[in-house]
């Protein structure tokens, strides 16, 4: 083959590469076909902000003719792993039994990490069985016809405590939440979430009113993570758990950790300014700003252009709103 051709069919195999990656880029997500790579470039697109760097790399890489046919290969591969979803993963580990009263009951800790990248902030839950058959039993009043041939670990009348009946059941819990992740309504159900968050937003809450700040932040910390990561469709969901740890750090005299949180709500506010939290949260960070030196001026006009467009009506504070939650 003379140079002239070998250019050519080089650039040929470029051309066609490229338009195979754009073409599988473009195309619609369809996560119930369980299609992995369609979906993993898709939500790229969608999550990432950086979303058009594969098309910038694409025209750059155009331009580059002096790549083999297997450097290009391995390029595309590279790239591909680069925009790979994130999810979640669900491991239990270990059980306890716990014997309070006259009742006894096992305890399934729940480790959530997700894929993509080392994930050093995991999240460690635990819960009992009938914690998982409240929730069965909420999701097939919405998700019957989803959940029809998911099988369900039933109670039995005795050996409920065998080591044998329990490491069965830690390995069908697993699956369990592994399959009700995969599928895209239920994993985005409030009922699925509440599951995984509630029980410990009750506690951080609890705490927070009976103005224990220092184990209601602990909590909170905890729960933001594994709040973020399920709720990555919706951002604003998780205002209310930031500017409760807003308010803990502001009432342990930690103004800077609470202006740094105050920031990341208001950032999920910025055009839904008719929240219930936007209003407390820009008085709360004006009090903030004003405190740590920083520019509070550009928050104040944000104030007065709402109290401008608003009736003037009684609202909460931030730490009202707050201690309302969950109760």
């Amino acid at each position: 083959m003379d140079q002239d051709s070998h250019w050519t069919a080089e650039r040929e195999v470029l051309e066609a590469v490229s338009r195979i990656t754009t073409s599988s880029i473009t195309r619609p997500c369809d996560e119930e076909q369980n299609q992995p790579k369609a979906e993993i470039l898709c939500q790229a697109r969608k999550q990432n902000p950086e979303k058009d760097d594969l098309q910038d790399s694409s025209a750059s890489l155009s331009s580059n003719s002096s790549m083999t046919t297997k450097e290009l290969q391995e390029y595309w591969r590279n790239e591909k792993r680069q925009c790979r979803q994130v999810k979640l993963l669900f491991e239990i580990p270990s059980t306890r039994i716990v014997e309070q009263h006259f009742s006894k009951y096992v305890v399934y800790k729940i480790i959530i990490l997700q894929t993509g990248s080392f994930d050093s902030n995991k999240s460690v839950i635990e819960r009992r069985y009938s914690d998982f058959e409240k929730l069965h039993r909420n999701l097939l009043e919405e998700f019957s016809e989803e959940l029809e041939d998911v099988t369900f670990p039933k109670k039995t009348l005795t050996g409920n405590f065998a080591e044998e009946i329990i490491n069965e059941r830690k390995l069908a819990f697993k699956d369990y939440l592994r399959l009700l992740y995969s599928m895209k309504y239920i994993r985005r159900s409030k009922k699925f979430i509440d599951f995984l968050t509630r029980p410990e937003l009750q506690e951080a809450y609890g705490c927070l009113r009976g103005g224990q700040y220092t184990e209601a932040l602990e909590i909170l910390l905890e729960v933001i993570g594994l709040q973020e990561r399920l709720m990555r469709g919706n951002p604003i969901s998780v205002v209310p758990t930031l500017c409760a740890i807003v308010v803990c750090h502001k009432d342990l005299e930690n103004p800077a950790s609470a202006f740094e949180y105050g920031e990341k709500a208001l950032a999920r506010l910025h055009v839904h300014t008719s929240h219930r939290y936007y209003i407390p949260l820009l008085e709360t960070m004006i009090t903030l700003a004003y405190e740590l030196g920083k520019d509070f001026l550009s928050l104040q006009e944000k104030l007065e252009e709402w109290k401008a467009k608003k009736d003037p009506i009684r609202l909460f504070t931030l730490k009202e709103l707050a201690v309302r939650e969950y109760v």
